[in-house]
């Protein structure tokens, strides 16, 4: 592997930026791991030093590399960052599904990666066009949850839909005909939970794909944060499956 680029979404691999991301990746898809860069002011930071041992452990390159932390962080205090690999997740046949529909800001995706699987969920549909789901800043407001998340990506959700057309879909739409836990109640079958993008939500013909959902809340706002609409909308599914519904976790 030659010379670092600055991170650029022609290119087959991508960065990890910060110690807990970085070991993130290298404890979750060490396979996809290619190189450590460390910065020389690191030295001092058992943390650093602790993901230096592991990624030698592991056979991963090391090095110091502060101009290419730069271009990579735009940070001054980024101390590491894992240069990846890309790789395309794989679904399984039953477990839910989130679905992100031309989702657009960098930070409300890495937000909702890290929710989902915090409550169990790890089969991660993105729609495009879409910001980039391998953006140094994604996998950092992620916290390097992608790495123990199957991504995948379509190129319209009319291919989502031909590949898994058995699927009960709950897309979540501030018309939506039905309330939240009415909508919970409702799953019978291996589910995904369709959210729309940040400005527009999801187009007015996704009510008739499935039981259009709704999170009630005041009159006072317009609308949810899209990480926090999805939020409270994995939590209320996944409570559903913790206290006995029909799908397992």
């Amino acid at each position: 592997m030659g010379r670092l680029e600055a991170y650029d979404k022609a290119l087959d691999y991508s960065y990890a930026p910060g110690l807990f991301p970085s070991m993130e990746c290298l404890k979750n898809a060490k396979g996809r791991c290619m190189r450590l860069l460390l910065s020389s002011e690191s030295e001092g930071s058992s943390g650093a030093q602790a993901l230096r041992r592991a990624a030698q452990e592991a056979g991963i390159r090391v090095e110091t590399a502060d101009r290419a932390l730069g271009r990579i962080s735009k940070k001054e205090n980024c101390f590491a960052a894992m240069v990846y690999k890309k790789a395309e997740g794989v679904f399984d046949a039953y477990s839910p599904h989130v679905v992100l529909h031309h989702p657009s800001d960098s930070g409300n995706l890495g937000t909702i990666l890290r929710t989902a699987l915090g409550f169990g969920l790890t089969n991660i549909a993105i729609i495009r066009p879409a910001v980039d789901s391998d953006d140094p800043h994604v996998t950092r407001a992620s916290m390097g949850a992608a790495f123990s998340l199957n991504v995948r990506h379509f190129d319209s959700f009319e291919r989502y839909r031909e590949e898994f057309e058995e699927r009960q879909l709950f897309p979540f739409m501030l018309t939506g005909a039905v309330p939240l836990e009415e909508a919970v109640a409702r799953v019978n079958a291996p589910f995904s939970l369709v959210f729309g993008n940040e400005a527009s939500g999801l187009p007015d013909a996704f009510a008739a794909w499935g039981v259009s959902t709704r999170i009630p809340h005041s009159g006072r706002i317009d609308s949810l944060n899209l990480a926090v609409a999805a939020g409270i909308g994995m939590y209320a599914f996944t409570k559903h499956l913790r206290h006995g519904g029909p799908l397992k976790e």
